[in-house]
């Protein structure tokens, strides 16, 4: 029986050699085609690229092939390539979108695909159950490997990208305040992207693990506090005031001061948010995934602009971008853009763009994020993962479908089940649950507004899973 292949948040993503196979690659693949194929019958085009990953130049290769044999033009990307760069390029080459072999922070035993529309961004619900359709409906052994002449051409998506990027950063002023950088492409899709521009700006930058790693140092290349030792090891060793690190794909940014201390997305993203609203002149919002820190709410309020909240997934975030109604859009998992850009995640520029706030600014991301507390308040926000027993799950499941009026003690003032089930209480703290959709696992997020109180919501929460 062929495997259900599903598109999640990011698309489809499965382990090499178990369900993601070159028959399974096919299948996907075939389906985009027959996708863009019926949605633009004069001339449809799509862009294929990759990330790293253990044999991502054979399914660019085969997905070249199969889409050539269904009348869509590839226009194949040679090298591995950043998910935003992709997303640039898709709206500079006026493709169909884009397929990309990614599985972005995974572990390196997995790989998965990413489909983008027209527009860049990531594929909307209704476009990817659509996809799934046309996959569900192919005849076994009619989407064998294509054997027609590849028609197409290659595509290098880093000049027109970097361009975009020193056009929306304020290079001059990182190199003005001679501040050194570090940056840690963690052996993605980076490499060669925010140290080359930095570089070829008179900007001082060491980067480390600047090779091709296809199994990401033996673990996820995920830009958490916990895997950056050697980012924080070589800015001691160079004086730097900041560390800028990418996931394997580049959407996801990670971020380290100047003594090493990682700062949280969420502290990131509204310290950008503030920022950009200070110095751009934009009189524009903030979008945010329901899981998103309500500092963001804090800001919006503070200078008067308006908050959209979505449920998880950078999509939602993307549609608020391409409307041009926010300033930035963020989720509490290291994902941002902002205005005039992709409308997809770029861990890219949100790097650069703190390097640029450290620099003019002249402090630390510690002393900037103390100056935000001052102005609107603290806000302490923790993510956790608890992996459930099918008994728990089957309990918890039934549990989170029920409204609760209270919550260890206090009364619940809001509910909001745009993703999940979140728990706004009385004082201002909110707890979120959420199920994830692949493996028995909720994902518990709190926030308050102390320390103290962060560590009492964060375990009243997790009993709350058990109870």
């Amino acid at each position: 029986m062929a495997t259900q292949i599903k598109f999640g948040t990011s698309g489809w993503r499965a382990i090499v050699a178990d369900e993601f196979t070159m028959e399974n690659v096919r299948r996907a693949v075939t389906g985009i085609g027959r996708y863009v194929a019926s949605h633009n019958s004069n001339g449809a085009k799509l862009l294929v690229g990759r990330d790293p990953r253990f044999m991502g130049e054979a399914f660019v290769s085969e997905a070249a092939a199969i889409l050539a044999r269904q009348g869509v033009k590839p226009l194949v990307i040679p090298d591995a390539a950043p998910t935003p760069a992709i997303a640039y390029a898709v709206i500079t080459h006026k493709t169909d979108g884009s397929i990309n072999f990614t599985a972005s922070h995974n572990p390196p035993e997995y790989n998965g695909i990413k489909f983008s529309t027209p527009d860049g961004a990531p594929a909307l619900p209704e476009v990817t159950k659509a996809i799934e359709q046309e996959i569900a409906a192919i005849i076994p052994g009619t989407n064998g490997a294509g054997t027609k002449k590849i028609e197409g051409g290659e595509v290098d998506v880093r000049p027109a990208y970097l361009k975009r990027l020193a056009a929306l950063v304020d290079i001059p002023a990182i190199k003005k305040s001679g501040i050194k950088v570090v940056f840690d492409p963690f052996w993605g899709a980076a490499r060669g992207y925010s140290d080359v521009l930095l570089r070829e700006n008179g900007i001082s930058v060491a980067t480390v693990h600047d090779y091709r790693d296809v199994l990401f140092g033996g673990h996820a290349p995920e830009p958490e506090g916990k895997l950056l030792d050697e980012c924080r090891a070589k800015m001691k060793e160079t004086g730097a005031a900041i560390g800028i690190c990418t996931d394997g794909d580049a959407d996801r940014f990670g971020i380290v001061d100047q003594d090493g201390t990682f700062i949280q997305p969420n502290y990131v993203i509204a310290l950008l948010f503030n920022y950009l609203l200070e110095t751009r002149g934009w009189n524009k919002g903030v979008g945010k995934s329901v899981a998103t820190t309500n500092m963001l709410n804090a800001i919006a309020e503070k200078h008067g602009v308006e908050l959209y909240e979505t449920p998880v997934g950078f999509k939602y975030i993307g549609e608020l971008i391409k409307q041009d109604k926010i300033t930035i859009g963020g989720e509490e998992s290291a994902g941002l853009s902002i205005r005039g850009h992709v409308p997809e995640k770029d861990g890219i520029i949100a790097g650069l763009l703190c390097c640029e706030m450290v620099a003019t600014r002249k402090k630390s991301m510690q002393e900037l994020l103390r100056d935000l507390f001052g102005k609107v308040g603290s806000f302490y926000p923790v993510r956790e993962n608890f992996r459930l027993t099918p008994e728990v799950k089957e309990k918890f499941t039934r549990k989170v479908a029920v409204d609760p009026a209270d919550f260890a003690g206090r009364k619940v003032a809001k509910l909001v089940r745009t993703d999940g089930l979140k728990l706004i209480l009385e004082d201002g703290s909110w707890v979120c649950y959420r199920m994830s959709g692949t493996e028995p696992v909720v994902r518990v997020y709190t926030e308050a507004r102390s320390e103290s109180d962060s560590a009492k919501l964060t375990e009243a929460a997790k009993q709350w899973v058990l109870e």
